[in-house]
């Protein structure tokens, strides 16, 4: 574990051999070249990237952010903020293109994603265009850590399993797969209860067959999260206890449906109030993860400090848990993070995430001074830019 000191890192030795010698064979991605056209505030912008370490400083309105979601971008086919791809375009303009020369295990690969006029998407790897976006999903993993995302400890169950979805669908194409069947099904059949409104009949072979498909792509879904959730609420457990200082009495639980009943009975159960509704009221896109601090909801107990702390934990430990199932350490993006913490846990977090390990990681802060300061402590080889 890394302790707090005044001026140092310190890392057990153990500890640096074993991150190390899994660095070494986990390979590496690294991000050496960004180039952006008419996205969001830039018109037309360059930047080379010559440490692992990136430290981007500038006021608020500058770009600091929008820099950071380009690189999502290029790794995820869209945008971390906004929804649709038409809000990324520069006002004014029309389309827009990124592009990324990264090195991926020593081999030189260039990311282009280009939005034409007509706002139809193009994305290329080494200018071989993609049949279909999804098959971009988790080959160039990156991980955003953003002020918004405390709604994953106050906000709705949506935010907690899109998380679980997010990450799951980098590491496991049938999921990724299964999970577009199941949310297009869900429509079809919540269309098709529409139809009972004024009492009008439905086709209930239809709905047998909907019932059926849901089925199938639902419990899949359903034991991938529970294998899933087995490794990553200990891993998240263990990082917030390292943040924090201590366990606050943390725990965590899998709230699903399924859990406890088959999806079949479960849907069966639920078809007259499914059809005054008309919505499925059934299935694990009702699933949660549910958080609780000394056996009592987490959201109204905890302090901003705890909560800090968590969302912390909860992104660090989707890191870890991305490179361990595809091979390379995901780039970390840091948005504004340390606005709120105090000098202590900044630096736990910075001697943390700067470490070997870590694979290539990008800070935004406003104060160019305090970053190049708490940087420089940490003892790593760092770049800083300027917006």
């Amino acid at each position: 574990m890394e302790n707090f000191t005044k001026n140092k890192c310190f890392i057990p030795y153990q500890s640096r051999i074993i991150k190390w010698v899994l660095l070494y064979f986990a390979g590496m991605l690294l991000l050496k070249e960004l180039e952006l056209v008419q996205f969001r505030n830039y018109l037309s912008k360059k930047w080379v990237f010559s440490e692992r370490i990136v430290g981007i400083c500038g006021l608020n309105g500058a770009g600091k952010t929008n820099l950071l979601d380009a690189i999502y971008y290029l790794g995820f086919s869209r945008s971390y903020f906004s929804g649709t791809d038409a809000q990324n375009v520069r006002h004014g303009d029309a389309g827009m293109r990124l592009s990324g020369n990264y090195l991926l295990n020593d081999e030189s690969t260039n990311i282009t994603c280009i939005l034409r006029e007509n706002n139809r998407k193009e994305l290329l790897v080494n200018n071989e265009q993609y049949k279909k976006m999804s098959d971009h999903v988790g080959k160039f993993p990156c991980v955003m850590i953003a002020p918004d995302d405390v709604d994953l400890i106050t906000g709705s169950g949506e935010s907690r399993r899109k998380m679980m979805d997010t990450i799951l669908s980098q590491t496991n194409r049938g999921y990724l797969i299964q999970l577009m069947a199941y949310t297009k099904l869900i429509q079809q059949r919540n269309s098709l209860l529409r139809q009972a409104e004024n009492g009008s009949p439905i086709d209930h072979t239809l709905l047998h067959i909907l019932n059926d498909q849901l089925v199938q792509s639902g419990e899949f879904l359903h034991r991938c999260r529970v294998e899933f959730l087995q490794q990553y609420i200990p891993l998240a457990g263990s990082l917030y206890t390292e943040i924090a200082g201590q366990s606050d009495g943390l725990a965590m639980y899998y709230d699903s449906q399924l859990n406890d009943s088959s999806f079949a009975a479960l849907l069966t159960s639920s078809l007259q109030k499914d059809l005054i509704l008309q919505r499925t009221t059934k299935g694990i896109h009702r699933d949660d993860l549910r958080i609780e601090l000394n056996a009592h909801p987490f959201k109204p107990e905890a302090s901003q400090g705890q909560r800090k702390s968590l969302l912390f934990a909860l992104k660090l430990a989707e890191w870890e848990y991305l490179r361990e199932k595809i091979g390379v350490p995901p780039i970390l993006l840091l948005d504004d993070v340390f606005e709120k913490l105090d000098e202590k846990r900044m630096f736990q977090l910075l001697c943390r995430v700067c470490s070997t390990a870590y694979g290539q990681v990008f800070i935004t802060d406003t104060h160019a001074d305090r970053l190049k300061l708490q940087l420089q402590e940490t003892g790593a080889a760092f770049q800083l830019i300027e917006l």
